[in-house]
C-alpha cells in the first residue's frame, strides 16, 4: 500500500522537470513513508518521455518513478489519469514549474494523517520571478497560484468563496472518485479550449460533498514564473481565460434550484462592478497593466454565461 503519490502533469516540460525531480530525489523525513512519483505526459512534443527514461535508470530504489502518456489535451485529463493510475490514498499534485521544499512530502503525509475529514488540502505557494513583476502585481498574483495566506493552517469554508489551486494540492483519492464527474466540464487551457479554473471545479465537487478543504501553511512550493508570463498579452489572456469560466464556477457553489433565481443577480452585480471599475480607472488602462488585467477579468466575467452557452452548443 502506497501512502502518498506525487503526480506531475506536464506538457513539453523537459527543461522544467529536472529541477522538480531533483528536489523530490532529495526529500527529507520520508524514511517511514511509502511514496511514489508519477509523471503524466499530456501529449508533449518535446523529449519529455526520453528524459524520464534517463531518470528512471538512476532513480531511488525505494521510490518508484512511473511515466504515463495522456493524449487528451488539457490538465484536467492529465490529473484524472493520475487519479486512476495512483496506488495510494492521497495524490499530491505538482506542476512542472513548481519546486517543492525539501520537506514537502513529509509535511503532506503528516497533515493527511492528522486530518481524517479532509478531502483535499493546498500548499503555501511563493512566486519566483525571472524579472520584476509589474507594479501592484500582488493584486493579481493569485491568478498565478501564489497562495500566501498566513502561517497557520485553516479550513476553506464555503462562504469564503476561496479554494486552493491545483499546484501543491493534495487530494484524497476516494473523495475524487466518489464525487468528481468522469467527464469534466472545464478541461484546462489548450489548443482546444481557452477556459481556465478546471482545478477549482474538482475541489468544489469535493467540498460540496461535505469533505473539508484545508490550507496547509507548512507545505511550501516555489512557482517559477518566466519573463514571458509577466508580459501584458499573456497576463490579459490569463485574466480572460479565468473570467470566462467564472459563471460555471459560481453556479457550482449553488444548489440546482438556486441557480435560475440567483443568476440574474450575479450578472447584474458583475455588470455594476465592471462599469464602476472602468469609470474609475479608464485613464490608466493603457499604461497600468494590473488595472488592465482587473478590467479584463471583470469584462470576461460579464461575458462568461453567454460565452459558455455558445461554447457548449459547439461542443
Amino acid at each position: 500500500m502506497v501512502d502518498i503519490t506525487v503526480a506531475i502533469p506536464t506538457y513539453n516540460g523537459a527543461t522544467r522537470l529536472p529541477a522538480v525531480l531533483e528536489k523530490l530525489r532529495s526529500q527529507t523525513g520520508t524514511e517511514h513513508i511509502n511514496w511514489e512519483i508519477i509523471i503524466i505526459d499530456n501529449n508533449s512534443t518535446d523529449n519529455t518521455a526520453d528524459l524520464i527514461k534517463i531518470y528512471q535508470k538512476g532513480w531511488l530504489r525505494t521510490v518508484p518513478l512511473r511515466y504515463y502518456l495522456e493524449t487528451q489535451k488539457g490538465a484536467a485529463f492529465a490529473r484524472k489519469k493520475a487519479i486512476h493510475q495512483s496506488k495510494s490514498t492521497w495524490i499530491g499534485f505538482l506542476d512542472d514549474d513548481t519546486i517543492p521544499a525539501l520537506d514537502w512530502v513529509e509535511k503532506a503525509y503528516k497533515f493527511s494523517e492528522a486530518h481524517p475529514k479532509a478531502g483535499a488540502f493546498g500548499s503555501q505557494i511563493h512566486g519566483v520571478y525571472e524579472v520584476e513583476p509589474p507594479a501592484n502585481f500582488s493584486r493579481i498574483s493569485s491568478f498565478f497560484a501564489i497562495t500566501e495566506r498566513g502561517e497557520k493552517p485553516h479550513i476553506y469554508q464555503p462562504q469564503m468563496k476561496m479554494l486552493p489551486p491545483s499546484a501543491g494540492l493534495v487530494v484524497r483519492r476516494q473523495a475524487w472518485l466518489e464525487n468528481v464527474p468522469e467527464k469534466p466540464f472545464l478541461t484546462g487551457r489548450s489548443s482546444e479550449s481557452i477556459l481556465n479554473s478546471e482545478d477549482l471545479e474538482v475541489v468544489m465537487y469535493i467540498q460540496n460533498a461535505g469533505w473539508e478543504i484545508w490550507y496547509n501553511s507548512e507545505m511550501h512550493l516555489y512557482h517559477q514564473i518566466p519573463k514571458q508570463r509577466l508580459e501584458r498579452d499573456y497576463l490579459l489572456y490569463l485574466m480572460r481565460s479565468t473570467g470566462l469560466a467564472r459563471h460555471y464556477i459560481r453556479m457550482l457553489r449553488l444548489k440546482p434550484w438556486q441557480r435560475p433565481l440567483l443568476f440574474p443577480l450575479g450578472l447584474v452585480n458583475d455588470i455594476r462592478k465592471a462599469i464602476a471599475y472602468y469609470l474609475k480607472h479608464r485613464k490608466a488602462l493603457k499604461t497600468d497593466v494590473v488595472a488592465a488585467c482587473e478590467m479584463e477579468f471583470l469584462r470576461s466575467s460579464v461575458i462568461s454565461p453567454f460565452y459558455l452557452w455558445q461554447w457548449k452548443q459547439r461542443d
